[in-house]
């Protein structure tokens, strides 16, 4: 509470330095941008108009040293004692040099064909002119070599050339036509003009604020002479042969306009300003431009930037600790208090406010003595209603005592009930099972007697002769036994007293390999893969008729499960325990239809079957003469992909039978 009542308090009171500064720095943040943005735009408009300027005083001096050239006393004197025009053109060429030209032609009137396009260049005085190869060569053959510029990205040779061009008629003393000068300069590749108009417009200093700009001549949209770099120094490779950028090209030269506003140029952003190039005839045939880089003047603003917050933050700062210390005196009383009431809550009902070293009349002095005085008057109530509720509680608990044990005996009486019926249940059944077991052995003894006296008689009337059929013959008589120890078993089941045959150490592997036999035996006519892995060792105390009995019991359910066609696995192992075996496993695995998760917990109750034609009692007496030896039948199954019944075998029986 102690830090919720600080925090407000610094915020109340920083609030409006902080909505203030913060304005001033919004205020601030978005006039900067504005006007140092629209200061660049009008600084780099006006360095435009410089190269413009430059461009037309380059054209103004160019005619002027051509205008003086036709006037000179030799020109004059060598036209007035014309030999051959070809050592007229010859001198005349020479010249160009001499009067900072990059061609100069005389172009005698008699071999003018279109005298007019002449009278229209020389009216213009110097205009900049596109010429194609051919043309170049014609006024002058070195000029094509100086023209040709690789575009990168068209990845071809531009050939043309712009030019800045002048045209002079001359005249003899009766005014009649002579014929025209014409000479100019070329632009294609002219790093002397871009770095000689980028030193007067970009001067360098050591002043903080100079500015690094280039300047770029082109021809269409393609760089023909510039002082961008294509790295980060001006010494390196220049960008001649790279292109504008699409904004530019289709403002520029499709619509004729000047573009003053940030712009990529070849692989940063610049602050650029570009103005069309127009041909005597008004087409735009190229552009100039002028620029610097964005990003130093960016970096300089952020740099204010981080200034200006640096000192709003001190300030904030400040302002805080200023408030923080003038309203200590206030936070500690405040502090004692909330410490109190913390207290208070744990369950320390003794702790008081007491003094908070204030005036008496001081509001929150007040606040605390009538805060210990509610503290006092609670305190008291609260004994009072606890005392109250140990005396209603000792009279309902004396109340209720006989009602609890009362209840408790009803509950006891309940459970005996349930499990007498439950005995009852079970009871009935296993009469019931006594009766048809008595019936059913009786039955199959006595054709079984006759069966065993017929093969006695039979071994007796073969005498020598048995040797050929002994095997058959004691195969007769071991099933016949077997059958025997069944009904036995069926008896013994039937009755309270349990399973009485003769219990002894065998090996699984055995009987349970005899039980595969039998059931592949007899289960010919289905189409029933069998597949048997027997890998037990340990010996276990039971009885092999019965083991025999359970193993084939459950093949056959298998089988049944499976409608007659599909895979039965029966695998043997040890059971181990920690380290040691405690006795054999036998697993037997079908891929029948499953059974259900409700069907799973009656499966082993006598009488429960799914098959119109079962009785129900093949796992209750497996299981039941299982666990007379301390065995037991565990099932996994899953509903669609079949069964698995696990024998858990000790190899030491328990000998308690009831």
């Amino acid at each position: 509470m102690s830090s919720m009542v600080r925090y407000r308090l610094l915020f109340l009171t920083s609030a409006p330095i902080v909505l203030t500064l913060i304005a001033l720095f919004g205020i601030t943040a978005y006039w900067s941008i504005h006007y140092t943005w629209q200061s660049a735009l009008v600084d780099v408009s006006e360095r435009l108009n410089i190269v413009e300027d430059k461009i037309h005083r380059l054209q103004e001096r160019q005619y002027e040293h051509l205008e003086a050239f036709s006037s000179s006393y030799e020109f004059r004197t060598r036209l007035d004692h014309l030999q051959t025009h070809d050592e007229f053109d010859t001198w005349i060429s020479s010249q160009r040099a001499r009067y900072g030209l990059d061609f100069l032609r005389w172009h005698p009137k008699s071999q003018i064909a279109d005298l007019g396009r002449y009278q229209e260049m020389a009216g213009a005085r110097s205009f900049f002119d596109v010429l194609t190869s051919s043309e170049a060569t014609d006024i002058e053959p070195t000029l094509t070599d100086h023209s040709e510029v690789w575009h990168q990205d068209r990845q071809i040779v531009e050939t043309r050339s712009l030019v800045s061009r002048s045209v002079i008629p001359v005249f003899d003393r009766e005014s009649t036509l002579l014929g025209y000068l014409d000479g100019g300069v070329l632009m294609n590749n002219n790093l002397q003009l871009v770095d000689e108009i980028k030193s007067t417009i970009y001067p360098s200093g050591t002043h903080q604020r100079t500015v690094s700009g280039t300047v770029t001549l082109f021809l269409d949209d393609l760089r023909i002479a510039t002082n961008v770099p294509m790295d980060d120094s001006y010494e390196g490779r220049r960008a001649i042969g790279t292109v504008v950028s699409d904004e530019v090209k289709q403002a520029v030269l499709v619509k004729g306009e000047s573009w003053i506003d940030k712009a990529f140029v070849y692989d940063a952003w610049y602050i650029a300003g570009y103005n069309p190039i127009v041909d005597l005839h008004g087409k735009t045939v190229g552009i100039t431009y002028t620029g610097y880089l964005i990003w130093p003047l960016i970096k300089t603003y952020i740099t204010n930037l981080g200034e200006v917050t640096v000192i709003i933050l001190t300030l904030l700062l400040i302002s805080g600790l200023i408030v923080y210390r003038g309203a200590r005196d206030l936070f500690r009383p405040v502090e004692q208090i909330h410490r109190v009431v913390k207290m208070v809550q744990l369950g320390k009902d003794e702790e008081r406010i007491g003094g908070l070293g204030l005036n008496a009349n001081h509001e929150l002095s007040q606040l605390a003595t009538q805060f210990d005085n509610m503290l006092n008057q609670l305190q008291y109530r609260n004994e009072q209603i606890q005392e109250a509720a140990h005396e209603l509680e000792a009279k309902v608990h004396s109340r209720t005592a006989s009602l609890k044990e009362k209840t408790e005996q009803l509950e006891l009486h309940i459970q005996l009930l349930n499990q007498t019926r439950d005995k009852l249940v079970t009871n009935e059944k296993l009469a019931a099972l006594g009766e048809l077991t008595a019936g059913i052995a009786h039955e199959i003894n006595n054709p079984t007697a006759v069966i065993l006296g017929n093969v006695e008689l039979i071994k007796f009337e073969l005498g020598s002769d048995m040797t050929r059929v002994e095997e058959e013959v004691d195969t007769i008589l071991a099933q016949i036994d077997r059958i025997r120890n069944i009904t036995r078993s069926l008896l013994q089941y039937s009755r309270q007293g349990g399973v009485q045959d003769e219990i002894t150490w065998q090996h699984v592997n055995p009987i349970v390999d005899e039980s595969v036999t039998l059931v592949r035996t007899g289960s010919k006519k289905r189409d029933i893969e069998f597949i048997v892995d027997l890998h037990a060792k340990t010996p276990v105390e039971v009885n092999r008729h019965q083991l025999l009995q359970i193993l084939v019991n459950l093949q056959m359910n298998a089988i049944h499960a499976m409608s007659g066609k599909g895979r039965l696995t029966v695998l043997t192992e040890d059971w181990i325990e920690g380290k040691e075996s405690i006795g054999a496993l036998v697993h037997v695995i079908d891929e029948g239809c499953g059974i259900s998760e409700l069907n799973l917990k009656r499966i082993f109750d006598p009488f429960f079957t799914t098959k119109r034609d079962g009785t129900g009692l093949g796992l209750s007496v497996s299981q039941s003469i299982l666990s007379q030896t301390g065995g037991e039948i565990k099932v996994q199954s899953t509903v669609g992909k079949g069964s698995q019944f696990t024998l858990y075998l000790p190899n030491k029986a328990d000998h308690h039978y009831s």
